[in-house]
């Protein structure tokens, strides 16, 4: 059983609208990363020295050493960046959501007052601003609940939210099992929150973004001046509400971090943008924990039976008769490498047509041959199955005149005498008259042009069986 564990599909070309809270066209999301006092330090007794995310071009760690520069330009972040955002964002009335390493909070008591004074959410950011993808998963779980305790008794209550940023491929499985967050944001894959099924529990997802984000300033290719974050904060901001006000409300996650756009002259053109932004109507300002609120109750999780999940027995059970009185086919198709990518109806019939298509010649042509005359024999003795039964009846072959049964009578013997297989239409696709000129115009063609255009349509036959119960 080959399953792919990567969702390529999300919510597809029908996004849901969000509906956010009176009727906002965009929700506007800050978060603003207090890694500050947790980022690699041998005094924090770590290997090396902190090397991501600075002013330093091309800063590489130092083993066993402290770094000098390095720390101070961490320290910038808390000692003056955060005080200047915290500014900022009370002056206008700006919410905010906190990713807060718990080290780095510990370490931070009045940013931490004054963060709760704001009523910002302060989300957990893990225990330390350290990379987690080489951790063994046991000590990945440990540093999680030892994240979560430490915030708890710094804060004063347990995180809500969870965003680790350096992360392994294990970090939402493990986050998600404490049972503790209302969502996790360890994901940059869509503009809408979603829901992830993680064993047993329905997590909210609330992806964040690595582009829309202050850290550009810190790597290639990325922002040089205020005026490009502005400039693109601006644009993502103009599409994502033109989107809302077209009927498909988005999200719009910006990341800052207080050693890099809290420098004078990176914040100005964040102070720009939200005076931007700000001069629109319909625009929510929201934590999110606000988000994951609104989602929990306006776009609550129903699981569903989904195709790629399915045993064999059930999969070749639900999906065998799609493909005229071939099983086979489904059961084939079961042993390909499906996903989230075939849970729909587009999904299913590539996995079958697939199957359909590499199948040998006397194969497929047994599939031709498992279709039944249009408005014949097996027809009038109701010995169709219930999909051949619905699909006859839908362009009204079964209330044919007596000349109209006799005529395609004739063309169907005719037909069959030529080309050796039943003609064959999606139905569905025609009504009485389209379907007797399609007869009409196709009978004359070569056998192989016919065989390769019954095939087309035993596909399409397939995928409107499929619409009909996905």
């Amino acid at each position: 059983m080959q399953r792919y564990p990567r969702n390529l599909i999300g919510y597809g070309p029908s996004a849901p609208d969000a509906k956010w809270p009176g009727g906002a066209k965009i929700a506007v999301q800050l978060v603003l990363n207090y890694e500050e006092g947790g980022e690699n330090c041998v005094l924090h007794g770590d290997a090396a020295s902190e090397a991501f995310l600075s002013d330093i071009p091309g800063a590489a760690q130092w083993h066993g050493q402290r770094h000098w520069n390095m720390e101070s330009i961490y320290e910038y972040g808390a000692r003056a960046g955060f005080w200047r955002l915290h500014r900022l964002f009370s002056e206008m009335e700006i919410p905010v959501t906190v990713y807060g390493v718990a080290t780095a909070l510990a370490r931070s008591p009045e940013q931490v007052e004054a963060m709760k004074s704001a009523k910002w959410e302060i989300a957990s950011h893990g225990l330390k601003w350290v990379e987690h993808k080489d951790m063994p998963e046991a000590e990945e779980a440990a540093a999680i609940d030892e994240a979560i305790r430490l915030h708890t008794e710094v804060v004063g209550e347990a995180p809500r939210g969870w965003y680790t940023g350096r992360c392994s491929e294990n970090t939402v499985r493990l986050v998600s099992n404490t049972g503790q967050f209302d969502y996790v944001s360890d994901t940059y894959d869509d503009d809408l929150p979603y829901w992830l099924e993680v064993e047993d529990r329905d997590q909210l997802i609330i992806p964040y973004t690595l582009e829309a984000n202050d850290m550009r300033f810190a790597t290639a290719p990325g922002y040089i001046e205020g005026e490009q974050f502005f400039q693109y904060l601006k644009d993502a901001f103009d599409t994502l509400y033109a989107e809302g006000k077209a009927g498909a409300a988005k999200m719009l996650s910006i990341g800052l971090h207080c050693r890099l756009i809290g420098r004078p002259g990176k914040i100005a053109g964040l102070k720009r943008f939200l005076e931007y932004a700000n001069g629109h109507s319909d625009v929510w300002f929201a934590r999110r924990i606000d988000i994951a609120e609104h989602w929990a109750k306006t776009h609550p999780h129903s699981r569903t039976i989904r195709p790629s999940q399915m045993d064999r027995e059930t999969f070749v059970s639900t999906f065998g008769g799609i493909f005229e009185h071939s099983p086979w086919i489904a059961e084939r198709a079961f042993d390909l490498e499906l996903g989230a990518g075939h849970d729909g109806a587009v999904g299913v019939h590539s996995a079958l047509a697939r199957m359909f298509r590499s199948a040998s010649y006397d194969e497929r042509l047994g599939v031709l041959t498992a279709h039944p005359d249009l408005a014949g024999k097996l027809a009038a003795a109701k010995r169709l199955t219930a999909e051949s039964t619905s699909e006859q009846a839908s362009a009204g072959l079964d209330a044919l005149t007596d000349e109209e049964r006799s005529n395609f009578g004739l063309m169907n013997t005719a037909y069959v005498e030529k080309h050796g297989f039943p003609f064959i239409i999606a139905v569905r696709d025609h009504d009485k008259a389209g379907i007797l000129a399609s007869f009409e115009r196709r009978i004359n063609n070569a056998t192989e042009v016919e065989f390769e255009e019954a095939c087309r349509q035993v596909e399409r036959i397939a995928r409107l069986r499929l619409e009909a119960i996905l």
